[in-house]
């Protein structure tokens, strides 16, 4: 009787030179944008200054490559002073493999809708993922790049499998695989396979084609809330 053979142990290593490349970008995309992203944030701060009270920006421990911890900045989408409870019981549920509603018209079957917590602004920065423009600070700082998997929680990555801590290999990015084809759209394990395999391949021209693809992502709010 024949014997399968072992499952080949997936890897993630870098090539150097197309690290360098990738910086590069960052740093020539972000220059580029400059002009526009001062616009948007001058709009959006006075937006949320007008729609509730807080701070205009939104700052939270998120676990970047190799599970080292960072500053994630973004623009505040919801109420101050909330209790996270809600949301650490909907990424349990979503990490389990469970929808986080009953519908799916939208696209967000991975995703809480109606939460209370957003604000009237917030709910339009989150869809179109506004509210993440001022992480191309952290992409400058070298902490994100343009293009690689979302930065996770740390009471997510205390819960990942060796498997699922292959995703922290690369830096985490502002767009990627996952935000174009799947966001709240897929389930976790997918979303942990989608992040792997784009990391695995180290394509500048991916890299590009992923960012131009982000750009009607944003505008249309597919999978947003």
């Amino acid at each position: 009787m024949a014997t399968l053979s072992p499952p080949i142990e997936e890897v993630v290593t870098f090539n150097l030179g197309y690290l360098r490349i990738k910086r590069v970008l960052d740093i020539l995309f972000t220059i580029l944008l400059f002009p526009f992203l001062c616009v948007v944030i001058a709009i959006v701060a006075v937006l949320i200054r007008i729609d509730s009270k807080g701070p205009i920006f939104f700052r939270q421990t998120r676990v970047g490559q190799d599970g080292v911890e960072f500053e994630l900045l973004k623009f505040r989408s919801m109420h101050i002073n909330n209790d996270d409870s809600t949301h650490r019981e909907a990424v349990k549920q979503y990490m389990n493999g469970h929808e986080l509603n009953g519908y799916s018209a939208n696209g967000t079957l991975y995703k809480l809708v109606d939460d209370p917590r957003v604000t009237r602004v917030g709910r339009l920065i989150r869809k179109t993922s506004i509210d993440e423009l001022p992480q191309f600070l952290n992409v400058l700082r070298g902490e994100m790049t343009m293009v690689g998997p979302r930065p996770p929680l740390p009471y997510e990555v205390e819960v990942y499998s060796p498997r699922d801590r292959l995703r922290l290999r690369g830096k985490p990015g502002l767009t990627g695989t996952w935000q174009v084809y799947g966001r709240s759209r897929v389930p976790f394990l997918q979303m942990v396979d989608m992040d792997i395999s784009y990391l695995q391949q180290q394509s500048i021209l991916l890299d590009i084609k992923l960012i131009v693809l982000t750009v009607p992502v944003m505008i249309m709010g597919r999978g947003g809330v």
